[in-house]
């Protein structure tokens, strides 16, 4: 937010506007009003709600909350009627300053379109760090224990233990970089260590990620692919990290290497990545996101028998909700103080 802008806010002596989904209003018995005016320190403030499906009015707000009720099965590339319909009320507020989402990324296009109108965009970036990271852990788990292969089995009733070729490495000693040193890296990083891996980091800054862990930058990534068993990629997406994982990159790994996606699809070019996992230079993949969402009926990725693709839900869980408000709710004291807000996207 812009240092007038935060002022102009502050001095208004009128109630401030925050656009928000019945949904949201009605979460734990509409609790959310009361913790709204607490954090609000004295100031008065309404809800706006937005526009029903035939109503034409325009509305305005100073503040809106994107609750992950309003993205629903929306997706950056398929928005649903009624995730448009506040995409809208935000995009047509004259008064707009700030929009908080639920999500801890802000790559949908329409955050872009309200910071090219001069809206403050913040991210619920943390809230859901544990549980995306605890979803890698288990693709990792699932893929090294070659879990996919036995639940094949199982549904055949066939017995079938794990023998000769079949038999899974031990995980100790294998390396394992992961892109994204943020909570969801740090995390699985620290886990993996525990397991006896060799911990690549690779971050904008070659600033060393803690002991016991190698560190690289962005620039490094062509070095350590060869020695990569385990490819995990936790970061957001950037210019710098858009089509990082290229088909050239996918053949510098080593045949049978591994990946993990709870990134962003755009980072890796996907027909490479499925020609190699069909080809055998991938041995496996666990993917929680893709190029395009929702993933095509037709894509092999839902069939390939080493592949474990996901809804892009690795981080779902009952308590995010709760840790988005409290985010969302810090925030807005912030606001009102013209104190610096967190994950502001720059």
């Amino acid at each position: 937010m812009t240092a007038s802008a935060a002022s102009s806010a502050s001095a208004s002596t009128a109630p401030v506007r925050i656009l928000l989904s019945e949904a949201a209003l009605r979460a734990h018995g509409g609790a959310i009003t009361a913790t709204i005016a607490a954090a609000m320190a004295g100031r008065d403030w309404v809800p706006v709600a937005p526009p029903a499906v035939d109503d034409a009015r325009p509305i305005d707000a100073d503040i809106a909350f994107v609750s992950r009720d309003v993205t629903g099965r929306s997706t950056k590339h398929e928005v649903q009627p009624a995730t448009r319909r506040f995409y809208t009320a935000m995009l047509e507020a004259p008064s707009l300053r700030w929009t908080h989402t639920h999500s801890a990324g802000a790559d949908r296009p329409v955050f872009g379109q309200l910071r090219q109108q001069g809206v403050t965009v913040t991210t619920s970036s943390g809230a859901n760090a544990s549980v995306v990271a605890q979803t890698a852990l288990a693709g990792l788990l699932a893929l090294a224990r070659h879990l996919p292969q036995m639940l094949a089995t199982q549904r055949e009733r066939r017995w079938a233990p794990l023998m000769g070729a079949d038999m899974p490495r031990d995980l100790h000693g294998q390396t394992a970089t992961i892109v994204g040193w943020g909570p969801i890296g740090q995390q699985i990083g620290t886990v993996l260590r525990l397991f006896g891996m060799s911990v690549v980091v690779v971050r904008q800054r070659a600033t060393p990620a803690g002991e016991g862990f190698e560190t690289v930058t962005f620039a490094d990534v062509p070095a350590v692919l060869p020695r990569t068993d385990w490819l995990v990629l936790a970061c957001p997406l950037t210019d710098e990290t858009r089509g990082l994982l290229s088909a050239a990159a996918l053949d510098s790994l080593p045949k049978g290497a591994r990946l993990v996606n709870v990134s962003r699809g755009e980072v890796v070019d996907e027909p490479a990545l499925i020609a190699a996992l069909q080809g055998g230079q991938l041995a496996g993949a666990y993917l929680d996101v893709f190029a395009h969402e929702p993933l095509p009926a037709d894509s092999p990725l839902w069939t390939l028998p080493n592949v474990i693709a996901t809804p892009h839900s690795a981080g779902f869980s009952d308590g995010n909700a709760a840790r988005v408000v409290e985010i969302f709710l810090d925030n807005l004291g912030r606001w009102i103080t013209q104190a610096p807000l967190r994950n502001a996207v720059p």
